[in-house]
């Protein structure tokens, strides 16, 4: 009697289970995961709702390599409501929800996943929880009751997820930061550009361009996560983040290609650096352009090039012939017109008015 139960059981979980093991799915980055339990949604109203009701849970969703590590329970498969799962959460056993979060399919489950994977969890339901996903490469969450907490676990990552209150407290600390930051940015890029049109660049001085730009990025990229997990709440802020800081990355890729013999090399570097290493002027300069920090450089006028008013096709023919934007600076109305013909006076034009914004201080 009791294998046919246990026959019975494997069944109804082969019926739920096996048809996502046919699908081929894109993975879901930590991010996305972050954003399926964001304020409002479904899911987090639930969890809320079991931290409250002082209950705890282990909720696990479904994919094609869970099915061996479940014993025992029974079959629900019906619609997800928070309600519904606050209720089932009251017993001990896991939960399973489907992939796409709109189904309970068991609960009351037993989770065996293999003992032998490395957990520095000490509760029961926690090492279950840590090691399932591990193993199954699934979403798997695991509420709390003695320490309030709700943990996620996603591959072999861990994450404990905060309050609301405290994630906005959080990114709105981090914006006023930032919003400091841009406004020492905008200085600094002005004074590259005094410095490019009177031909005074050192390395030090593309060095602290780019090492405030890499701090930036760095910050906007944990702001990510604090208004992924937000969700909706998070909107203004991240309205703002983006209109401060659009084409920060483009305006990073201009500054390399003037500088670097290998912009593409350079970038990775610079991405791989912590926040200590950017700070460190003298060693980012002899990583970044092989040397010293008080060298003399000289742009090759991808960045202030852009600025002008005039064809791209015409930015090109000038930077072909022409080794470096001191050269295109200095360059006379007849050396412009072998390579511009009639349009070298229009060209002079412009390049002279940008000349003029930078040198009185202004934003270009």
């Amino acid at each position: 009697m009791e294998e046919e139960r246990k026959s019975s059981l494997e069944e109804k979980q082969n019926e739920i289970i096996v048809p996502f093991a046919e699908e081929t799915k894109k993975k879901l980055t930590f991010l996305e995961v972050l954003g399926k339990l964001s304020p409002g949604k479904n899911l987090r109203i639930a969890l809320d709702d079991i931290l409250e009701g002082k209950s705890g849970a282990l909720i696990v969703v479904d994919c094609p390599e869970l099915k061996n590590l479940l014993d025992g329970g029974f079959r629900i498969n019906t619609k997800f409501t928070s309600q519904r799962l606050a209720e089932l959460a009251k017993m001990d056993g896991a939960i399973i929800l489907s992939e796409d979060l709109k189904r309970i399919l068991l609960a009351n489950v037993l989770l065996v996943p293999d003992s032998k994977i490395q957990t520095n969890e000490t509760g029961t339901r926690h090492k279950a929880a840590e090691r399932t996903a591990k193993q199954t490469g699934t979403i798997v969450i695991a509420v709390s009751e003695r320490r309030n907490k709700i943990t996620l676990f996603y591959e072999d990552k861990k994450y404990m997820l905060e309050s609301s209150e405290n994630l906005l407290r959080r990114a709105t600390e981090t914006l006023h930061i930032l919003e400091k930051q841009k406004e020492i940015f905008d200085d600094i890029i002005r004074n590259l550009n005094i410095l490019e049109i009177t031909k005074l660049v050192s390395a030090a001085d593309v060095c602290s361009v780019l090492q405030r730009i890499e701090v930036i990025l760095k910050m906007v990229e944990t702001m990510k996560r604090y208004l992924t997990e937000l969700g909706n709440q998070g909107i203004i802020i991240r309205m703002r983040i983006r209109e401060m800081f659009k084409g920060l990355d483009h305006l990073e890729e201009l500054i390399l290609k003037d500088y670097s013999s290998k912009p593409q090399n350079t970038k990775k570097i610079l991405s791989s650096i912590t926040f200590e290493g950017v700070i460190d002027t003298e060693s980012l300069s002899r990583m970044l352009f092989e040397t010293a920090s008080d060298t003399q450089i000289i742009s090759r006028g991808y960045r202030l090039m852009e600025k002008l008013d005039i064809a791209e096709r015409e930015k090109k023919i000038v930077m072909n012939n022409f080794e470096n934007f001191q050269l295109i600076l200095e360059a006379s109305e007849e050396e412009l017109s072998r390579v511009l013909k009639g349009r070298a006076i229009g060209f002079k034009k412009e390049l002279e008015g940008l000349k003029e914004q930078i040198l009185l201080g202004k934003k270009v």
